[in-house]
This record gives C-alpha cells, sequence and structure tokens, in this order.
C-alpha cells in the first residue's frame, strides 16, 4: 500500500512511546477526534463534513506543535470550516452549546454574555488561523465513496447466506470511522484505506472471496488499481 502526503503525521514510530504504547500526542488526537465525531453527530452533521473536520484537525497539527494551540478549540473550528468546506453549514452557537454539554453534561446552554462572545471570536480567529497554515488547502478526498462501490460490488460476488449472516458492511463502515481517530487519512490513498478497512472486515468474520485462491492476483487489487469513481 502506497504512502502518501506527510511523512511524518499518523507514522508508526513518532505515534507510539518507548514502550509501544501510543505516544502523549497520539492520545491526545484520539481524544479530541472523539469529540470532533460525538459532536457532529450531535449537530447533525453527515458523514463527509465529519471526516473533513477530523482531516483538517490532523492537518492542521502536521504543521503545529500540539503545544502551541488549544487542541479543543481546533476542533470546534474544524467543525465550523468542515461545515463550509462540505456545504453543510453551522451556526457557531449550537458548536459552542453542544461542546458545553459534551464537557458539563446537563448544563444549560451558555448566555449571550461576554464569555460567550469571547469564545465565539475565538473560534473564528483560529478557523482563520486553520486556514492560512494549511494554505487554503482544506478540499480532501474522502474513502467513503470507494468503499461504498466496493461493498455493491463484494456483495454481488459473495454467495448471499455469507453476506447475509455476517455484518460485513456495518464493520467496514465502523473501521473507517475509527481510522479518523489517527492520521491514516493523510498517509495513504482514499481508494487503499477503503480496501484495507473491506479487506479487514472479511478477515473479522472468516470471509473468503470466491475463486481468490484461484486467481492470478487478489481479489483486493482489482480495487486498488488507479482509477477514480466519479
Amino acid at each position: 500500500m502506497e504512502a502518501i502526503g506527510h511523512d511524518s503525521c499518523g507514522r508508526g514510530d513518532a505515534a507510539r512511546g518507548s514502550v509501544g504504547r501510543p505516544a502523549p500526542e497520539a492520545r491526545v488526537h484520539f481524544r479530541v477526534t472523539r469529540f470532533i465525531m460525538e459532536a457532529g453527530v450531535k449537530l447533525g452533521m453527515h458523514s463527509i463534513p465529519i471526516a473533513t473536520a477530523c482531516t483538517i484537525y490532523h492537518k492542521f497539527f502536521c504543521e503545529i506543535n500540539v503545544d502551541a494551540y488549544d487542541p479543543y478549540l481546533v476542533a470546534m473550528s474544524s467543525l465550523y470550516l468542515a461545515g463550509k468546506v462540505e456545504e453543510q453549514h453551522l451556526r457557531t452557537r449550537d458548536i459552542i452549546n453542544v461542546s458545553n454539554r459534551y464537557f458539563h453534561p446537563g448544563s444549560e446552554p451558555l448566555e449571550l454574555d461576554a464569555h460567550f462572545w469571547a469564545l465565539r471570536d475565538s473560534i473564528v480567529q483560529c478557523e482563520l488561523l486553520v486556514l492560512r497554515v494549511l494554505r487554503f488547502q482544506v478540499s480532501f478526498q474522502h474513502p467513503h465513496k470507494y468503499l461504498l462501490h466496493y461493498l455493491i460490488s463484494l456483495k454481488n460476488w459473495l454467495n448471499r447466506y455469507s453476506w447475509q449472516r455476517t455484518p460485513i458492511s456495518v464493520t467496514a463502515w465502523a473501521l473507517l470511522r475509527d481510522s479518523y481517530h489517527g492520521g491514516l487519512c493523510l498517509r495513504f490513498r482514499a481508494q487503499h484505506i477503503a480496501v484495507a478497512v473491506l479487506h479487514l472486515a472479511l478477515q473479522a468474520y472468516g470471509v473468503e472471496v470466491p475463486a481468490d485462491a484461484e486467481a492470478e492476483k487478489p481479489w483486493w487489487q482489482i480495487y486498488t488499481m488507479d482509477t477514480e469513481i466519479p
């Protein structure tokens, strides 16, 4: 599988501590991207805008040290910016209230006081910072359309019993969502990530692709050829 983009993003050695555990930065990014996903769902965002928000967040911290800015503020700005990029616009007030409820469960929406407006201004200013750091390159190709295409193709390839008795589709989508906790979205091509999560889902349930053993090439190589899906 061919790696692309920033070699320093989501890489194995740098993302692990001295004893093989995730480095502190990796743990921070995991928690913050989890916040992005949960807040995105509560804000009614679709899968692609949430994926874009996670990618913006990871790409920003490929350029900037994690100690330089509050990761959660960057995350809130990433949600706001992703909504614009993917044309699912969000109000800063909704982002602030959802975030406040995330950190303080059961709390009431914030009053429109000086604290609220200061936080709103921080999100807007941070959005401009993110845009400058990323050189306004905030449009990404995600694996979702590839995975959908591959699942439809594979469903017709496998026998009906194998498909119905195992949640391959649900598992593949869950694996794809979880992949955004790290920097895989910046390291590998979208179609390669899509076929990787599909391959892992098949392995998890012991499902074999028909005639794969007799084929000249593994089944996944058919999907990883450099072809674009409109």
